[in-house]
């Protein structure tokens, strides 16, 4: 099988070639970048399995960064693992509203950050159950599909991010089923994330914006449990 390629963004120099370290013996190829500028450069000789992509940097900042690669149809679907020394909850919303599929704050355990990344590269990697011979789900005018990835309304293609493809496939795939908040974070970021639950509702929030749901006419919101997506 052949090795994971790992992006790693990050200007502390000791912080890098731990990580650089830890994930090589972990099996992983590890390119790193002191700056997102630089990351941009090496990405035009070729695109990685993830990115590691540190909040605070010389330059453009690890938002810009991030909201760069998701605006490139070329790397808006690459996994994005954010490493932030800020725990505050604007910037871990913030960085997920972005596009970003993780964050992980310092100091993080070794193990913790392995663990995370192969959490996110099992996601990115999944293939979904194909519904029908076109492998399509389709709620009203959207329609989902799953071997590509992609999602239309009506006759334009909505760009999704890999968490937010995701929460609608498994809320597709259980139309009309209520889905706890709990569930969908077991489901699609595969951990316990800490009983941080509003991470779903961010996620669903972007949704909702994406698909034009002001109204909760595809996405219902169940007061105290979670959400389901109307029949």
């Amino acid at each position: 099988m052949d090795k994971k390629q790992i992006f790693v963004v990050e200007d502390e120099m000791h912080i890098c070639e731990l990580i650089k370290y830890n994930l090589e013996k972990n099996g992983f190829d590890v390119t790193v970048s002191e700056t997102g500028e630089e990351l941009l450069v090496k990405l035009k000789a070729g695109k990685p399995d993830m990115i590691l992509l540190d909040l605070m940097l010389p330059g453009m900042d690890g938002l810009d960064v991030c909201r760069k690669l998701r605006s490139m149809d070329e790397t808006k679907n690459i996994p994005i693992i954010m490493l932030t020394a800020k725990g505050e909850e604007f910037d871990r919303v913030l960085g997920l509203e972005m596009g970003a599929d993780d964050y992980i704050t310092k100091p993080f355990s070794v193990r913790e950050l392995v663990a995370r990344i192969k959490a996110v590269l099992r996601r990115s990697h999944y293939e979904p159950e194909v519904q029908n011979e076109n492998g399509t789900i389709q709620i009203k005018d959207i329609m989902i599909h799953l071997n590509k990835r992609e999602v239309y309304k009506g006759t334009k293609l909505l760009q999704l991010t890999l968490k937010e493809f995701e929460l609608l496939r498994i809320l597709a795939v259980n139309k009309g089923h209520v889905l706890s908040r709990d569930v969908l974070l077991d489901k699609i970021w595969g951990y316990d994330y800490c009983g941080e639950t509003r991470t779903v509702d961010v996620h669903i929030r972007h949704l909702r914006k994406l698909l034009e749901d002001e109204a909760e006419n595809y996405i219902e919101t169940v007061r105290g449990v979670g959400y389901k997506l109307k029949e």
